[in-house]
This record gives structure tokens, sequence and C-alpha cells, in this order.
């Protein structure tokens, strides 16, 4: 059987010996496109090229790319692990021309890779065109169906729809006629009883699509129009996994060797079989596919978090891990154990996932155990808000904040309520969905209009020499969101810096020549590749010359923090061990964010000791050395620092100062003297293995330190003006103490003569030695203190119950005696229904319990009802 590596490698060998040129894939966590969070296609890496916002390199391309849909249009989550060829991660094979061959060549050689190459079976190939849209005046693509014709009979050569064959980047964009390879891979003997034909795009798991030609020819303006491209693009997409299935005769992408040792894993982690019950089949497989993604994702630089990409990648993890919960019995950590396996099926073609290994591992584990405890905290609540009586409902709205805010999906909590006889409201959850979504589409409805091209040319930035700069409006276009209106400008000549790398967007103003029109510019923003320039207005004669001007105040104090954070990255790795690797980056003017991975807090003294070498390569007022065009590999000879989940281009920019030394495309001060001064405000962990530190510097960090004097100063005022503010300060805390000691005493007293009123208070109810409390006022600690002490001075045939008020709200306590237990009763049980007459909640062991409300009218009756509770049993 042919091996994943060796298919991986043949295809890309193929297309080398057609001229392509063979790239690395893109990170699939994307950084700088606002557009996109994930790289969903192949061609991602390529739309500044398909939409001529940059240089052909090479015209002729090919890779493996990994990907992931998981969210918007190509929304295949819910479908992973309940069929065999749906994937979250994925690894899509592709070749592109960037206008050179066109479809004669791609069909040409798709057919000559896989019946050629691969050897698969011609019998069992078909292909789809596009029909045509006479609606759209496009006519079916007779063409490509041509030269289909010279490899299959015209019968296997199907028409498609415009929804199946007719490829679209967005709304708007470049956009073209399709041509899809699909495969029939059932056994002959079904193949002989149904045709395959009338199974191609009817989601037969074994009649697939393994790779789509994409023929760009058209651009779609925002009008709905097409016009042709320029340049015409070939974009083709194969599915690595359904390509392995097919060649090894499978019958599932996991059965072949990209998943099967995996789940084989999986299965000796949680003693479960594979093929033996169809629920932890679709649990395995559920987990093989979502280990990928997330290990991808944190070697891309992208930790689970509660916003945007990063909680698309929690989101994965935690359904992973509920799936193993729940139908593996896997209650502790699991999946941090497959990395090494993941390593052995991947890590060849993905060098990263080895290099990052230690990190993905800590990561995934903390992720796994914070949601097994976030688990029980929704079982409880779910056990709170349970029905009163066999056969209830539980309200939508409750089962969607489960869903919402716990991570469980309806299913899980169906499945519980079904334990207890009960059921969910449905359509009440579907109902809270829907406003969610409705929410969420209202927050990021955006009408973009189509660009008005005012002169022909190229931008240009020339914002690392430049503070402002003679320049013309290239083109421009209305942008709609919500109730705002602004506009994006394109300029020849610009020295505004485009947000990217963490560093934000420059603002500055766009004045005419003859001074009568200040158009402020309020930020710059990337979109593929071009530089952005928001304005909420227009100048009135757009043909004009304008004089582009930075705000030069901000990107100066931009500038002190983004060189600061280079050399405050040094000082971290010589700190503390080269280990420390770049996670993320947040530079504006008035402080820096700075995320690296480490495994553990830093100490006052390490803090320090970086703060001091930074300052160090301060007054060393070490002038900037750049270079714009250096090949990479140089630029690492140099001990420049690349970092993982950027990919780079062949030539590279170097910033260095002293022995600082990194890739980078952001602007910085001339020199480090410029920076001033420097200081850590905050250093704390934002994910397993990875710190965030906060630092500010010049002006701000004068402030700062400024605060400071005034608060010691203020604290030796309140001191009464002592010399030494250290020894009034522990002066302070040692009465403190003593008062403290005073109080417990105090307490101690109180509660012990508490204690024995209760004692006399006591009540024989059927052999049953029952003290009974009611208080207006409680503190919780003490009702408990004595709780415990009188179990241990009547350890048999003991009931205490309790109902204190503190801060105007009800709560209720029970203790029992070991031997109550043991008859049945259950302290949690009992409490959590007195707890309805409080309008409360509550639980705990079988010995004791609590509960909270907020109807303290209703204490007397809650209590009486668990008297009344044990009287019955």
């Amino acid at each position: 059987m042919i091996t994943s590596k060796a298919i991986r490698l043949s295809f890309k060998e193929f297309f080398r010996s057609k001229q392509h040129q063979i790239v690395t894939s893109a990170p699939m966590v994307i950084k700088d496109d606002p557009t996109l969070m994930f790289t969903n296609a192949g061609m991602n890496q390529f739309k500044d090229i398909i939409l001529g916002n940059a240089a052909v390199k090479y015209q002729r391309v090919a890779d493996s790319q990994k990907c992931l849909r998981v969210s918007g249009k190509h929304n295949d989550l819910e479908e992973v692990g309940h069929d065999t060829y749906h994937h979250t991660m994925f690894e899509m094979l592709g070749n592109w021309s960037f206008g050179d061959y066109f479809k004669k060549e791609a069909i040409e050689w798709a057919w000559e890779y896989l019946t050629g190459v691969l050897k698969l079976d011609k019998e069992r190939l078909y292909a789809t065109v596009f029909e045509g849209a006479p609606d759209e005046h496009l006519d079916r693509d007779d063409e490509a169906a041509s030269y289909w014709e010279q490899y299959l009979p015209k019968e296997r050569i199907i028409n498609g729809n415009k929804h199946d064959n007719f490829w679209e980047m967005g709304d708007t964009g470049p956009c073209g006629p399709c041509s899809e390879i699909h495969i029939d891979i059932r056994p002959d003997s079904e193949r002989a009883e149904v045709d395959g034909l009338t199974l191609v795009n009817q989601n037969h798991p074994q009649v697939i699509e393994i790779w789509n030609l994409v023929f760009m020819q058209y651009n779609r303006k925002a009008d709905g129009s097409l016009e042709p491209l320029p340049a015409k693009v070939i974009d083709t997409g194969m599915g690595f996994e359904r390509l392995c299935m097919a060649v090894q005769g499978k019958l599932s992408n996991y059965d072949t060797d990209v998943f099967s040792p995996i789940i084989r894993k999986i299965g000796e982690i949680s003693s479960a079989t594979y093929g033996e019950d169809t629920k932890k089949d679709v649990a395995m497989r559920v987990i093989a596919d979502h280990v990928r993604t997330i290990a991808f994702s944190i070697t891309d630089g992208q930790l689970p978090t509660n916003a945007k990409a990063g909680y698309v990648i929690r989101r994965i993890l935690r359904r992973a891990v509920r799936y193993g919960y729940t139908f593996l019995g896997m209650h502790e950590s699991f999946m941090y154990r497959l990395i090494p396996i993941l390593i052995e099926v991947m890590g060849e073609a993905y060098p990263e996932l080895q290099a990052q290994q230690t990190l993905i591992e800590k990561v995934m584990k903390e992720e796994e155990e914070s949601f097994l405890r976030t688990l029980e905290t929704g079982i409880k609540m779910l056990e709170k808000n349970l029905p009163e009586k066999e056969g209830g409902v539980l309200s939508g709205a409750v089962a969607f904040q489960l869903y919402d805010t716990y991570g469980f999906p309806l299913d899980l909590t169906e499945l519980i309520l079904r334990e207890h006889g009960m059921s969910a409201d449905v359509h009440g959850f579907n109902v809270e969905m829907q406003k969610q979504k409705e929410r969420a589409r209202n927050a990021a409805a955006t009408e973009t209009g189509d660009w008005t091209r005012v002169q022909d040319g190229d931008p240009l930035f020339v914002g690392y020499d430049e503070t402002e700069s003679t320049t013309q409006i290239l083109r421009y276009r209305e942008v709609k969101q919500k109730s705002r209106k602004f506009y994006q400008i394109v300029l020849s000549r610009s020295p505004f810096y485009a947000e990217m790398g963490g560093q934000v967007g420059d603002s500055g103003w766009l004045i005419s020549d003859d001074g009568s029109e200040k158009i402020e510019i309020f930020d710059t923003k990337r979109e593929n590749n071009l530089a952005i320039h928001l304005a909420n207005r227009l100048p009135g004669n757009m043909k004009s010359s304008f004089t582009a001007r930075i705000d030069v105040e901000k990107r100066t104090a931009t500038e002190c923090n983004h060189t600061a954070t280079h050399l405050m990255h040094e000082a971290l790795r010589d700190v503390l061990g080269t280990h420390v690797e770049q996670k993320g980056s947040y530079v504006t003017p008035v402080l820096l964010r700075f995320d690296f991975s480490h495994f553990g807090k830093m100490t006052p003294e390490e803090i320090r000791e970086v703060e001091k070498q930074v300052t160090t390569k301060i007054r060393g007022d070490f002038a900037l050395e750049e270079h714009r065009h250096l090949p990479i590999e140089e630029a690492k000879a140099q001990g420049a620092i690349a970092l993982f989940g950027e990919k780079y281009g062949d030539d590279v920019r170097t910033v260095r100062f002293g022995s600082s030394i990194e890739l980078c495309g952001g602007t910085h001060i001339s020199s480090t003297g410029c920076i001033g001064t420097f200081r850590i405000v905050s250093e704390s962990a934002i994910a397993a293995g990875v710190r965030r530190i906060e630092a500010v510097t010049a002006k701000v960090c004068e402030n700062y330190l400024y605060a400071k004097e005034d608060a010691i100063v203020e604290i030796q005022n309140l001191l009464n003006n002592v010399p030494d503010i250290m020894q009034g300060v522990q002066r302070l805390l040692m009465d403190n103490d003593e008062m403290k000691k005073q109080m417990q005493g105090f307490v101690k007293e109180k509660t012990e003569q508490l204690k024995q009123s209760i004692i006399q208070k006591r009540q024989d109810v059927n052999g049953i030695t029952l003290f009974k409390v009611l208080l207006p006022i409680g503190l919780p600690e003490v009702v408990k203190d004595i709780a415990f002490q009188l179990k241990g001075e009547f350890p048999e045939k003991m009931l205490f119950v309790a109902g204190t008020v503190s801060n105007g709200k009800p709560t209720l306590t029970i203790m029992l005696s070991d031997d109550l237990v043991a008859r049945g009763f259950h302290a949690g049980n009992m409490v959590r229904e007195a707890a309805r007459l409080i309008q409360g909640g509550g639980g705990g062991q079988p010995h004791f319990a609590t509960a909270g409300g907020k109807n303290a009218e209703e204490l007397h009756a809650a209590v009486n009802a668990i008297v009344e509770k044990l009287i019955e049993g």
C-alpha cells in the first residue's frame, strides 16, 4: 500500500516536473487579513496575486496547504466525525497558474497524475463542468468539456449547476467556472446495482469529489455584474485525506494511515475498540480529527481563548473533550497524550509539530482540565434547574445558556435529562440560538462598495523614511457598517504604516495642495496586502495632489514601544532561556504587550533583571540597522529570529539594535536612546506555558513612575510622615494582626455560647436529636463550624438544620450523622428541595449541604420542610 507520506511527495514531484515552484504551506491561522481567521483553501496565500495587489513571482506554483474549515461559508464542523470524509483541519494539494497555462493543461495534468502516477481506475472517475447560467449570460463550459472528452466518455462528463460548478472567492472578487473530479470507490457489487453516475454530488460517502479545478476568468463587482479578469488564473484543490482513501482502497478517510494510528492510540487510552460501537466510533473520529486542528493551531501561534480565532479553537477542543467524556468515559485529560503519535504521522511534512511539542501538550492539557471542571459546573447547574417532576421539560433558555456558557451541546443536555425521565424544550433552544446568530450577523454586517478608480498606478509605502509625502488618490470605496459610513482610500505614495504584525496602523491627515482641505485619516488597515487609509469623508477634488502626513507624536510613541519589544525579547531569552519564543505582540502608542512561551511565573528578580538589561541597551543608544531585501537564509545565518506561525518570503527585512536582530516589517525608532525609560507593568499567564508582559516606555513610562512616586508620598502622609515607610507599614500590619487575634477570640467565645444555647434547645424527634436554628443574622462560616462541632459531639442519630440571613440573603445549612446517611437521607437532596421555598438552589455532600436564596420571608417554612422530610423518613 502506498503510504500517505509517499502520496504527498508524489504530488509535489509530479508538478515539479511540470516546472512548478513548490512552496511551503502558509500558516493555518491568518493574522493580517480582516476577512479571514483561518486558511480555508489553498489559494488563500495567493489572494494578493489573484487580486492584483502583489507581483507574480512564480507563474506556476504547487504545494500542500494545511487548511481549517469550521465557520462561515465553509462550515463543516457539525458533520465531522458523523461521516467518513469531512474534517476540520485538512490538507489541500494544489497547483496554480498565474497568467500562464489554463484549462487544457490543468485537465490534462490532473488526469495524468491520477491515472498515470497514482494508477486510479479510469472507469471509476467522473468529471463535472459548469452547465451555464442564462440569467448571467454565461454559457456552458464547452471548452472544459471538450478537453475532458479526450479522457472520458461523454456520459461521464456531467453538467453541474452554479452552486456546484461556479467558484467565487466571496460576494465580490475573482470567480469562474470549475470542473470537479469525482471517484466511485464502492465495491464492484454495489456499482453493478447502482450506476455511479446517479450518485455524483448526492452526498454519497463513497462517491465523492477529490479534486476541483477552478478556472478564474471573471471579476464579480459589488452590483453583482461580471467583468473579464485581465490575467486568467488556474486554482486547483485536492483533498489529501480523500485522495489517500481512494489510493489506499479504503471506504473511509479515518481508515487510512493518516488517521488510523491516532485512532488506535485513542482506543488504547480509553480501552475502546474502533468498529464495535457506533457512538464510540463517532467519538474516536471526532477526537482524531480535532487533535490535529488544535495542535496545528497552537504551532501557528493561536492559543485557545474566548475571542475570535481563539474561541473557535477552544470550541473545537471542547467538542472533542465532550465526546470523550460522554461516550468514552474519559473524565481526565487525555488528548495531549496523542501528540507523540500525531508527530509520527505528520511531523516529517510539518516539522513545527516536533519543535513545539512541549508547548502543544501543556496548552492542551490545561485546556482539557479547565473544561472538565467547567463540565462539572455545568452539570451542577443543570441539576439545579431540573424540572420538579419526572416528565418535566427544561426551558430552552436554560438549555441554551448551558450550550453558550459551558459548551454543553443540546444532545448532551438531552442525554442527562433522559436519565431523569425528562426532556428539553428544543424549539425554545433553537429560538435562542437564532437570536444569537442574528445578533452576530447584525454586529458584523458590512456593506462594501466597488472600488472607484481615480487614476492608474501602484501604491508605494515610504513610511520607513518619510513622515509626510506628496501623493495622489488611486482609488476609493464606500463602506457602511451598522449606522456608520466611512471611506477606504488607496494612495500612490504613503508614509502611513498599515496595521500588521501586531503594530497598530498610523493615523494622520490628507491635506490638499492649496491647504483648503484637511481630511483626517483615523486609521490605516491592511487588506489583501493593500494599505487602506480610513476617512470619514472624501476630498472635494479627488484628482488633486495631496500631502499625506502621519501623526508623528503617535508614530514615535509606537516606535519606542516596538523597539523596546525587540530589546525585551532578547533580554527574556537571556534571563529565562532560549526556549522563550514570541507567541503574540501588540504595539500601540500607549503600551506594548508581548506573549511568550515560558512555563512558570517570572520572579520579581527576573522581571527586574529584564528591565535592567533593556535599560542598559537604551542607555547604549544603539542605532537602527536595517536590511530591507536580505535573503532569508542569510538573515537566519546572522542570527535573526524567525517566528513560528509566520510565512516569510525569499527576501526579508531585518532590524538590528546592537545584538538584537529580528525579522520585522514594522517601524522603529532611530536609536534606542530615544526610548528614554522602560518599565514592565504586569506579567501574567494567558495559557499553559504562555506568559504575557505589558510594559510602557518614554512619556507614558514617565507618567507611570510619577504616579508611583505620588502614591509613596500619599502613603507617607497617611502614616504621619514616618521617615521609614516600610517600618511604618510593618507596624501597621502588626497592629492589624493583633486586632484580628482579639476579634477571633471574641468570635470563638460567642460561637461557643451560641453552640451551648443550641444544645440546650435540642429536640428529640422519633429518636433523632434535632438541632433547629433560626437566626435573623449569622455568619455562614460560624454556622458551618457549629454544625461540624455538633456532629463530633453527637455522632449518631443527629440532624442539624439552620436558617440564617447574611446581608439580606437567606441561607440553609444541613448536617446529618453518618448513620442517617446510611439510612438513605441525603443532605444535598434535602437542601436542594427546600431551597425552592426561598427562591434559590444549592447542594452538597450526603452528610453536609448548603443552599442560598432570595426570599428570606420563607426561611422558617424551608427549615420546617427539612424537618418534615426527616419525620416522613
